[in-house]
């Protein structure tokens, strides 16, 4: 009845099992598969499903499912059925699970044995950004990939699992070759490609490499005029999706561009701008990342139905705010206008619910409509927008344990991502587990030595952990790599300060308020540097400064183990019950929170 796994569960040597019921089937890396299409579960979600699947046919009482979840935490009568329905939600048909009265729960689906399912798995694909040679602009070859990625990741039967487009371009970036890359994420395919420019049109060159013997088994070619771009990426999709189905199947109209609008120049121009911008945006670099928001605002305002540049205008702000290359409040504005223009009954709208989350919670102080945000969108993928803001939440609301098994649960199909494992290093550094951060933040400095995200967060843990001298190190790297990058001044200070060099450590504090008369600083992380230098007034002034500002970083910075030197003092304990009122308000029903509310 169920696909058997002989080793224990408990390490990455020894996966879980795999389970078959319906048109479901559960990997035994944790992805839940409909047909060919991932459904997102969140950690708790997916723990119960397989106690489920474990015991099918049998109750499973409140009490195992409450254990199983929660261990020895204490939650209310009403965790269990509200974490049941949500997964109930989320599964076809939702009677798959029985509610049995007074006992608990009961999978009713009968489990498929491996002679009932398919011999062959879904073939992992891995898409890389595309070559570009002279003339070509230096954009255009991973946001091609990356449109194809998004396109095939929406199509609920597409005939490959697309692999996370983190892992696959940080691979790429090291100059490996698409056999490499695909042996490193254990793909069965990879899609690789050049860009070409002739004199009036592009020649794009795509072939698929079988991953098990090297082996080229097709090529494609196409050629578009260098202004007609609008629509490559569908017609590319939907030869590699016949080649795959051999021509069964085309990818349905909400996910291939109609191609008789790519002879509207408006339609053009707005493509060309969403693209340039969505590149722009993803680099990091204050001047590059504003450049992109203006691109996504021109692309928006020349066609207001391209939902993607809304929500990458929304995701665009929210980085920036994170970064602090934007004030919070002007970032959560930008996140509304993305979200009250894209016009009604357009599919795809959805995915604009996270960052519309993040202006309730950080802007709004409004939990109960950032949970209603994240609960409507539960069902969306992975992707790092997406987790990045799932993640962020948690850890603000010091659910630690839920951060971690979500960061976790997302390296498990993404494990190549450097935010998702320096988050994961910095998740452990909040929940006070000094040995793992260290050693996540190690590895992470390891795998990705020369990237920002890695040095951030190394930084501050090798500092606060006795290795300032080192941290000092990573912050100057980390200085050069990203100037203009408030939260690297911040962190240089802290290192100088734990290795007694207060002098330098306080010189960068003073530069940095002199350069908040001129601009937005974001200063959340300053208060470790002042609670280091025994300047607990300044600690406090600076984090009722990142409170007033709506910094995204604020509610982490009261658990960061760096500042417990405040705790017991009364202002650090009213920033504190600030975030207890917003929990206890989400626990009060509000009849006038809608969907509605919640999506404008």
């Amino acid at each position: 009845m169920v696909w058997p796994k002989q080793n224990s569960p408990t390490s990455p040597e020894n996966p879980e099992s795999e389970f078959a019921f319906g048109n479901l089937r559960l990997n035994a890396d944790g992805t839940l598969l409909n047909g060919n299409a991932i459904v997102h579960l969140p950690p708790k979600e997916l723990a119960a499903l397989r106690l489920l699947l474990e015991h099918a046919g049998e109750v499973v009482t409140h009490q195992q499912l409450q254990k199983a979840l929660w261990g020895d935490v204490h939650v209310t009568a009403e965790s269990v059925p509200k974490c049941m329905s949500s997964l109930r939600e989320r599964l076809e048909p939702e009677q798959c699970i029985q509610t049995v009265y007074k006992r608990g729960y009961r999978l009713s689906s009968q489990l498929l044995d491996r002679e009932s399912t398919p011999s062959e798995r879904t073939p992992r694909l891995a898409v890389m950004p595309f070559a570009t040679g002279f003339n070509v602009p230096d954009y255009l070859g991973e946001a091609l990939a990356e449109e194809l990625i998004s396109l095939w990741t929406m199509e609920r039967f597409a005939p490959a699992l697309v692999l996370a487009r983190d892992s696959v371009f940080t691979l790429a970036s090291r100059r490996l070759t698409a056999q490499q890359v695909g042996e490193a994420l254990d793909a069965d395919l990879v899609l690789t490609g050049t860009i070409r420019a002739l004199p009036t049109h592009f020649r794009l060159r795509a072939e698929m490499i079988r991953i098990e013997d090297g082996t080229q088994i097709w090529v494609e070619e196409l050629f578009v005029a260098q202004d007609h771009l609008v629509g490559l990426e569908a017609e590319l999709a939907q030869r590699l999706f016949a080649r795959l189905n051999r021509g069964s199947i085309s990818l349905s109209a909400s996910a291939a561009p109609a191609r008789e609008t790519d002879n509207d120049p408006t339609r053009r121009e707005a493509h060309a701008m969403y693209l340039r911008g969505r590149h722009e945006w993803k680099t990091l670099q204050r001047q590059n990342m504003q450049q992109g928001v203006e691109h996504l605002q021109r692309a928006i305002e020349l066609d207001p139905t391209m939902v993607s540049a809304h929500v990458d205008l929304a995701n665009a702000c929210v980085l920036q705010a994170f970064y602090g290359f934007m004030p919070p409040t002007a970032a959560a504005s930008q996140v509304r206008f993305a979200a009250q223009s894209i016009p009604p009954e357009i599919e795809g709208a959805d995915a604009i619910l996270p960052a519309l989350g993040w202006v309730r919670f950080y802007s709004d102080h409004d939990l109960l409509g950032a949970l209603e945000a994240f609960s409507s969108s539960a069902h969306l993928p992975h992707d790092i927008s997406i987790t990045r803001l799932r993640t962020m939440i948690a850890l603000s609301r010091h659910r630690f344990s839920e951060a971690i098994d979500l960061l976790q649960a997302a390296l498990r199909i993404d494990p190549f991502s450097p935010w998702l494992n320096g988050r994961l290093a910095w998740a452990f550094h909040l929940a006070g587990y000094a040995k793992e951060s260290v050693e996540k933040a190690e590895r992470t400095l390891e795998q990705f030595p020369d990237h920002e995200v890695g040095n951030l967060y190394g930084a501050i843990i090798l500092a606060f952990n006795h290795d300032a001298e080192r941290a000092v190190t990573l912050a100057v790297n980390l200085a050069k790599s990203a100037p203009f990058f408030d939260i690297s001044m911040a962190v240089h200070a802290y290192a100088l300060a734990q290795m007694g060099r207060t002098g330098e450590a306080s010189a960068i504090l003073e530069r940095m308020q002199w350069l908040s008369r001129e601009r937005f600083v974001l200063n959340s992380f300053t208060p470790a540097v002042y609670v280091a230098l025994g300047d607990f007034d300044s600690a406090l002034a600076e984090l009722r400064a990142a409170a007033d500002a709506r910094c995204p970083w604020f509610f982490q910075m009261l658990a960061d183990p760096r500042l417990k030197p405040l705790h017991g003092l009364p202002d650090f304990a009213g920033m504190q019950q600030l975030l207890a009122n917003m929990e206890s308000a989400a626990e009060k029903p509000r009849s006038n929170h809608s969907f509605a509310n919640v999506s404008h």
